[in-house]
């Protein structure tokens, strides 16, 4: 299951943490990752180790170099320009057959929209292509309400097969303004249809026991729930005018640590932003709720590394890894994704 998918594009940082001039360490799918801004005003991203003697780059700093945005490395002042090619060699003197150009750090395509950061990891290390589109995500918006985050010690399968869950919500997200135990459980009947690399809970009035919607948007709200590989979640919920985005990216660190950031939007009700103080708490709580459910998790998985899945409520689960699998047969045949899902209606209390 815990199988890193490849070709594929990753949330990596928001802009707002990419400071001009400025750059920091993160870890994707187990390998260091020098996320950065230049001067100039560009995102890009680097492996984080130079290849003369392993010093991370991030350690070093920004300069310029004939021209170009490069990073220095702290060991040897070697550098580096965002797209992976070594610029300067300080030591290198005349008649030494070294060329600075011909030695590269592995370059990261980037796409910067929306005020999130996506980065293309190919599975081939060396890969200096056109990547393919990003997802938009059907976003319209420039700059996110709000982000949280939070690394669950989780692998992205367990953790994306918590986040599809939908039977957990009455007994770990109970708070009165969610879904208060007096609300009750009730009959869930939904529509479900395949979409690009994923699948979709397209369009339909949210279940009567989540007062949230119906508080903040009032009798007419509708939402829309989609799913995509390798890890994207997102949620509209629309009433005339409003329009409130929630994009959930979860980002594999390691085999068994995974980074989860939910990035909120909003349109059309800017009254919400006075509800920062508490939105932003509220969503954090809801967060770590989940990722205190996976630290339970965890001390049963050390006895029990296999679970019980039924449907209907874990179909989404076994989809997921059907989407998986198929991905993983695609790239390794050289052929186009297709994906295996058909419509279906599902059921379960909550």
């Amino acid at each position: 299951m815990t199988e890193f998918l490849k070709d594929l594009w990753y949330f990596a940082a928001t802009s707002a943490e990419l400071k001009r001039g400025g750059m920091f360490r993160r870890e994707i799918l187990g390998e260091p990752v020098l996320m950065g801004r230049g001067a100039d005003g560009r995102a890009f991203a680097l492996r984080d180790i130079c290849p003369h003697r392993a010093v991370p780059l991030s350690a070093g700093r920004q300069v310029e170099t004939d021209g170009r945005v490069t990073v220095e490395c702290p060991y040897h002042g070697w550098r580096f320009s965002g797209d992976g090619v070594c610029r300067l060699i300080p030591s290198l003197v005349e008649g030494q057959p070294y060329e600075a150009d011909r030695i590269r750090v592995r370059s990261f395509p980037v796409h910067e929209a929306h005020g999130i950061v996506l980065i293309y990891f190919s599975a081939d290390a060396r890969f200096s292509g056109a990547p393919p589109p990003a997802p938009d995500f059907g976003l319209t918006f420039d700059t996110p309400g709000f982000v949280v985050d939070r690394v669950f010690e989780a692998n992205i399968d367990n953790a994306v097969v918590g986040l599809m869950d939908p039977a957990h919500v009455p007994f770990v997200h109970s708070q009165w303004w969610w879904r208060p135990p007096s609300a009750g459980r009730k009959l869930k009947e939904k529509r479900f249809e395949p979409r690009e690399k994923g699948w979709a809970m397209p369009r339909h009035p949210p279940p009567s026991n989540s007062l949230a919607y119906r508080w903040v948007f009032g009798p007419d709200v509708t939402t829309e729930i989609v799913f995509m590989l390798p890890g994207f979640r997102w949620e509209v919920v629309e009433s005339g005018a409003k329009r409130f985005f929630t994009l959930t990216c979860l980002t594999p660190e390691t085999a068994e640590r995974t980074r989860i950031t939910q990035v909120t939007y909003w349109s059309g009700a800017p009254w919400l932003a006075l509800l920062k103080p508490v939105l932003i708490p509220a969503a954090r709580e809801f967060l770590d709720q989940d990722g205190r459910m996976v630290d339970l998790q965890n001390t049963g998985l050390k006895y029990q590394p296999s679970m019980l899945w039924i449907d209907d409520i874990d179909v989404q689960a076994k989809w997921y890894l059907k989407l998986k699998r198929e991905w993983a047969a695609s790239r390794a045949e050289g052929r186009a994704f297709v994906n295996p899902l058909e419509p279906a209606v599902l059921k379960w209390m909550s």
